[in-house]
Formats: C-alpha cells, sequence, structure tokens
C-alpha cells in the first residue's frame, strides 16, 4: 500500500495531477508489481512564497514546474528503486511533459508491519499482499519484483 505525496506549486490543472499521478502509478505498477488497485496518491500545491528552491540545484537548472515526489512503502532493493526511479522520470516525461531536471524523488520505507487497510489480505509470514510476488529477485531481461 505505497502512499505518494507530490508537492507543486500552486496553479497546476486536474489534467496535469492525474497525468502525474499516471506516471507514478504505472511505474509502480511496472516495477514493484503492485496492484492496480493500490493506488493512493496526494497532491499538495504550494503557494510560490511556500516552495523555495534555488533555481540552479545541483548544477541544474530548475524551473517553476520543479515538483517533490515522496514515495512511502516497504523496504526495496537498491536496484529496484533505481529502477523504479528510472521509470518514474521516464514516465513524467511521457504522460505529463516533465523534465528530468524539474523531478525530485525520496523514498521512505518503512516495516510492513505498519501498514493497514481494510480489505488487504496479507500474508502473516511475509507481510506481502496475496496478489503479489513475495521473493524480491532480478533476472537478466527484467526485475521480478516484490510486493
Amino acid at each position: 500500500m505505497p502512499l505518494i505525496n507530490v508537492y507543486l506549486r500552486q496553479g497546476t490543472t486536474p489534467e496535469h495531477r492525474r497525468l502525474v499521478s499516471e506516471a507514478i502509478h504505472k511505474s509502480m505498477v511496472d516495477v514493484l508489481n503492485i496492484p492496480h488497485d493500490d493506488q493512493f496518491h496526494v497532491f499538495h500545491e504550494v503557494t510560490p512564497d511556500n516552495f523555495v528552491i534555488q533555481p540552479v540545484v545541483f548544477g541544474l537548472r530548475r524551473s517553476e514546474r520543479t515538483m517533490f515526489v515522496q514515495l512511502a512503502f516497504n523496504q526495496r532493493p537498491p536496484e529496484q528503486k533505481n529502477d523504479l526511479f528510472r521509470a518514474i522520470v521516464a514516465n513524467l516525461r511521457l504522460f505529463a511533459d516533465v523534465p528530468e531536471e524539474d523531478i525530485m524523488l525520496v523514498v521512505f520505507e518503512t516495516a510492513r508491519e505498519n501498514w493497514w487497510a481494510a480489505g488487504r489480505v496479507v500474508n502473516p509470514d511475509t507481510g506481502y499482499d496475496e496478489r503479489m510476488t513475495e521473493v524480491p529477485t532480478r533476472t537478466a531481461s527484467r526485475p521480478q519484483n516484490p510486493s
């Protein structure tokens, strides 16, 4: 049950937020193998005076469209998180025309037992939803993703 918080400057359209949500969710379904209905995205539109970043960060120019995306989910291997970051950046460009330099991503990992949602069926031995792959492994062609 990942929880996604997206922070944007005030003034985006509902369509833009929908496309951002689609891009992030597709990435999580493809890379983390979460169920399609496991989507919890909260958008926070912040007034410009409360969204303070330097115009150049780490040597890259950032625009007024810069967004911060916080992803909270169970622990994953570093390779899988890197795959997720790459997928989110690619999908945000494709779906919502957001350039990579305007995307800031951070993951907050938490133990499986810290999540609860009515209707979710979790195997108590693994902590995975019954609809998800239980063993985090990687293959040469495509990673198999944990729940």
